[in-house]
This record gives C-alpha cells, sequence and structure tokens, in this order.
C-alpha cells in the first residue's frame, strides 16, 4: 500500500474533519481495535484535534501533531501505524511468522500459511480464533515489537487447516515509506 509513498507527490489535502466525523472515527476505532476508551483517550485525547490527509489512492491517513498515528484505504478497516502499534502493541490480534518469513516481509510479501503455521510462527488458539478480513499486528520469531500490519484472507483455522497460499496480506511493514515518514 505504501510502495513508493511520497509525501511531497502522494498527499492531495490535509484538512481537520467535522467533530462529527471524529466522532465516528473514534467509535470504528473502538469497535474494531481490542482497547477501551481509556486507552483510546491516551492515544487520541478528546481535546487534540486530528488531521485528514488525503493521500492517492484512496487511502486516508489520520494525524495529530503530524505524527500519522492511523490510515483507510477506501472505506476499509482502519489501521494503526506501526510506531502507534509499538507504543501499544496490545490494540490488535497477533500473529506471528516464522525467521524464515522476516526477509520476504520486509521486502513488503505477503504472508504466506507455512510461515504462520510452522515451529517457529504463531496463530492464535482455536478458542480465539480470527475471521478472514481481521487487522493482525504481524510479529516476527525472536523480535520484541511487529514488523508489519495485515489483514487476514484467510481464517486462523483454515490457515492451519490448509497450510498453503496467502494468509495475511501484509498493509505496511518496517522499512516502508509510511515508517519514514516520522511526521507529515
Amino acid at each position: 500500500m505504501f510502495h513508493k509513498f511520497s509525501s511531497s507527490t502522494d498527499v492531495t489535502s490535509q484538512t481537520p474533519p467535522k467533530s462529527s466525523v471524529q466522532r465516528s472515527i473514534r467509535a470504528a476505532i473502538l469497535s474494531q481495535w481490542k482497547i477501551g476508551v481509556e486507552t483510546l483517550e491516551q492515544i487520541w485525547p478528546k481535546k487534540e484535534s486530528l488531521i485528514h490527509v488525503k493521500c492517492r489512492n484512496h487511502i486516508s491517513i489520520y494525524t495529530i501533531h503530524g505524527e500519522p498515528l492511523f490510515f483507510q484505504e477506501s472505506d476499509g478497516p482502519i489501521y494503526p501505524t506501526l510506531r502507534l502499534l509499538h507504543k501499544y502493541p496490545f490494540v490488535l490480534p497477533m500473529v506471528g511468522i516464522d525467521r524464515g518469513a522476516i526477509r520476504f516481509l520486509l521486502s513488503g510479501a505477503n504472508m504466506m500459511c507455512p510461515g504462520l503455521t510452522s515451529a517457529g510462527g504463531c496463530l492464535p488458539p482455536p478458542e480465539n480464533a480470527l475471521p478472514a478480513g481481521t487487522p493482525v499486528a504481524i510479529f516476527a520469531e525472536g523480535k520484541e515489537h511487529a514488523v508489519a500490519v495485515g489483514v487476514t484472507k484467510l481464517g486462523t483455522e483454515e490457515m492451519r487447516r490448509v497450510n498453503k497460499d496467502v494468509g495475511v496480506e501484509v498493509v505496511t511493514h518496517l522499512g516502508d515509506e509510511l515508517w519514514s515518514q516520522q511526521t507529515l
């Protein structure tokens, strides 16, 4: 999504959304992420004004004081940036990849099921199974922080059963252009 992204050429406008739109964004975040109102208040205080940065390809980035916090493609789910995910690692469900998949992930490849189901990979237990289309934080074997944000293409139980094809579509990863944009 952020391959060859440049703030000088890809950003089309920066505007503060109306308060009703900000309330709907807050409600969407609370329903999509595993956080409470108090945590959202720490991330985005009510008194702080959000800036909606519109980009090409129907990408919206939401910033506070120029720091990107969330992004969204069209009317899809709202994802946290990796910098926010490093501060609050519990906001999204976690999946893990083995060491062999790290180099592919850092070059922007989607995560295949064998990298998630192998000995070094990690999927939630069956009682916490995730359906297809769920935003997830991708952690690498032996690493403390998330290395990417993605969305599941298959349910986690189906990933275990099928064990081939794309399991998680990577949306942003360490080293991509969104990661390099500390401010917008």
